[in-house]
């Protein structure tokens, strides 16, 4: 079976199409104004419609795994007229100095990591890239099974890719453990909650969990 960065490189010009305009528009905008400029970077940046809202009065980066994804974010780039530096890396091992950064945000990035001790090094690596101070907006899929005893699941979630179902890794997380996560990492959690879009129904994540968390200490 092919790796999540294996298919987001075969999928990438038609994942263009697919999430041409960000995702969680509202919680971006208003976490633009919140933080008004300064460096930011975008994790799982895919092409960079994320970027649309930090576009005036930010420094911007962007990192994917994807290489393809990144030769679809020039392509981006230049369409909407704004310039971010793109670094192909993994979210377990960031090529960036300590403190790199006074923002991060990574929509629909974290639930793609395998096994507990990978999501664990990966917040690691974000505390480490912050400022101390900086905050972080992530947004992650939500298991919607809820109930007494019910905690996370991963799945494979297909994607048809012409004739070709490809199959992509999800970790679906549960709102205690992406606290817990963040809080052992040494993030102080702001906010935590579902995202403001209507639920679709059918939708094999049901959801997204969004958590602005802030980096706790020297």
């Amino acid at each position: 079976m092919a790796t999540n960065r294996e298919v987001f490189d075969r999928i990438a010009q038609s994942w263009y199409g697919f999430r041409h305009w960000p995702l969680l528009r509202q919680e971006l905008e208003e976490l633009a104004t919140r933080w008004s400029g300064g460096r930011l970077v975008n994790l799982g940046c895919g092409h960079g419609a994320d970027f649309i809202p930090f576009a005036a009065g930010f420094q911007l980066t962007g990192l994917d795994f994807s290489r393809n994804m990144l030769r679809q974010g020039r392509v981006y780039m230049r369409k909407h007229g704004f310039e971010a530096r793109l670094v192909q890396g993994d979210l377990v091992a960031l090529p960036f100095a300590d403190g790199s950064f006074d923002h991060v945000i990574a929509v629909a990035s974290y639930h793609h990591l395998d096994g507990e001790r990978a999501r664990a090094c990966a917040f690691g690596e974000l505390r480490r890239v912050l400022r101390p101070g900086g905050e972080a907006f992530l947004s992650v899929w939500r298991n919607p099974r809820e109930g007494p005893g019910v905690g996370p699941e991963d799945r494979l979630v297909p994607w048809r890719n012409g004739e070709t179902v490809l199959q992509r890794y999800y970790h679906f997380f549960t709102p205690e453990e992406l606290r817990a996560g963040l809080e052992r990492s040494g993030f102080s959690v702001l906010r935590l909650g579902p995202d403001r879009r209507p639920a679709v129904e059918g939708s094999a994540g049901q959801g997204n969990l969004c958590v602005l968390a802030a980096r706790s200490g020297a």
